[in-house]
């Protein structure tokens, strides 16, 4: 519904960890087997049965987090008839750690560009309150918390879960706590793209609120296949995490000089 493009909320120090989290997203998204010809729409069988094998050996799967269930036969990326060959996997997989490698795999070029966005965004500023090693560990426990929670309210479920999203919902979360009156720039589409500044608060507390919509599936149907659950408790928990640190915190400044052809008016109090 809205699209934001900046935050009026300087940092301290060059957020070192963001950037690398992002650097690392597209490298591995560069290189993930098919998944540039699916995306393209012409993807071929063998393509797809790669790409399938790749995402059983790396994504997080619910029921494998939650019951310990690995399947007997997986597919090998080989394809069979017109189909995808099975065989039992030929590798050990570590249900806890598919959730760490599934936090850098994304399904599409829309779905890796928006995550992209929102870290870029948002998680300068939270590293630059938490600090490099804190905010590393914050943003894969939120990954950890999301995945998990989405896969008790889906044990049995088989498919893939993957992407970065449930981490930078953390992030949202820790935002809104500890910067909830930073101004936002938003495009917000109404026949052409409306640039317009608003408060944290109302940006990231309307997305909240249409992930919790859109994980009782209303809205869509069926919820969908994106994971709106796992966004909303990677929300609450980047929420919960950052909770301690929000006395402390000092007020976003409003920077000096032109911006979007206004001048910048300081606030004295927040």
């Amino acid at each position: 519904m809205v699209i934001p493009v900046h935050d009026v909320n300087p940092v301290r120090r060059t957020p070192v960890v963001t950037y690398a989290l992002i650097a690392a997203n597209v490298f591995v998204f560069l290189f993930m087997p098919g998944l540039s010809g699916s995306t393209a729409g012409d993807s071929s069988l063998a393509q797809t049965c790669h790409l399938h094998a790749f995402l059983e050996h790396y994504a997080a799967v619910p029921r494998e987090l939650i019951h310990h269930q690995l399947p007997q036969l997986v597919p090998t990326g080989e394809v069979r008839g017109a189909g995808c060959l099975l065989a039992p996997p030929g590798y050990d997989k570590s249900p806890a750690l598919s959730v760490l490698s599934a936090m850098f795999l994304h399904g599409g070029w829309l779905h890796l560009l928006g995550n992209m966005l929102f870290l870029l965004i948002f998680g300068n500023n939270i590293e630059d309150r938490m600090g490099h090693v804190r905010f590393a560990v914050f943003y894969v426990a939120c990954g950890y918390a999301a995945s998990y929670g989405f896969a008790l309210v889906n044990a049995d479920s088989t498919d893939p879960l993957i992407g970065a999203s449930g981490a930078i919902a953390g992030v949202l979360g820790a935002y809104l706590v500890l910067y909830p009156k930073a101004r936002v720039w938003v495009l917000v589409p109404f026949l052409v793209f409306l640039p317009l500044r608003l408060p944290a608060w109302l940006v990231l507390g309307f997305w909240f609120v249409l992930q919790a919509v859109y994980s009782s599936g209303e809205g869509v149907s069926g919820a969908g296949t994106v994971a709106y659950a796992a966004h909303v408790v990677g929300f609450l928990a980047g929420m919960l995490l950052a909770w301690p640190l929000k006395p402390g915190t000092p007020p976003p400044p409003e920077p000096r000089g032109l911006l979007f052809g206004r001048r910048a008016r300081p606030r004295h109090t927040w």
